[in-house]
């Protein structure tokens, strides 16, 4: 038993670091982290705030990246304005009792963003629908919409203007590079709005 313990333990590891190796060589992938982070980068700048949300572990990711980014990553900074809509208790129960939990973020995005903010969906399949639906919200708003996905991207990686997608069927799996891609954004946000001539970010 102790044995096939260790052997289980020792192929997850391999398989992890054998997906984020061939996404090394991923072009669009690559492309699209750094899209994303260029926007992120210029909505902040600009005084703008992000908003993102997901289900399950999407959603602890999502929190995750909104405590990163308005506490600190790497670096002392100012914070900067993140609105994780999956954090609220009270607000995710009242909509859903009242609307439907298809409506939890959609409602939230009238709420809270305006144009020249940037909404980013976290979906392993690509098809939650409360995600897409806060995508379709946001483009009728005129928010940027961003989404970090698995398997083909679903329905939600042909909405967004920006589709990060893991081309991996297994849920974990994916969601380990989510939040190694999360890790980067931050630090690739630090690095960009707080160079060697400090923070360039608005107050």
């Amino acid at each position: 038993m102790k044995q096939n313990m260790e052997e289980i333990i020792r192929t997850r590891l391999q398989e992890s670091a054998a997906i984020k190796l061939a996404l090394v060589d991923d072009d669009i992938l690559i492309h699209k982290v750094t899209k994303l982070s260029d926007e992120i980068i210029n909505c902040i700048a600009k005084g703008g705030k992000l908003a993102v949300c997901g289900n399950g572990g999407s959603a602890t990711d999502a929190i995750h990246f909104s405590g990163e980014v308005v506490g600190r990553f790497q670096r002392e900074r100012r914070p900067w304005p993140v609105i994780s809509l999956n954090a609220d208790i009270s607000i995710l129960t009242g909509i859903a009792n009242d609307y439907g939990y298809e409506d939890v973020y959609a409602r939230q995005v009238q709420a809270y963003l305006r144009e020249g903010d940037i909404l980013i969906g976290i979906s392993t399949s690509g098809n939650s629908e409360n995600v897409l639906r806060a995508v379709q919200m946001a483009r009728k708003m005129g928010v940027r919409t961003a989404a970090l996905l698995g398997k083909d991207g679903g329905r939600i990686g042909g909405t967004v203007d920006i589709p990060v997608i893991v081309p991996n069927n297994v849920t974990a799996r994916v969601q380990e590079v989510h939040i190694t891609l999360i890790h980067i954004l931050c630090e690739l946000l630090e690095e960009r709005l707080c160079g060697d001539d400090g923070d360039r970010s608005k107050v």
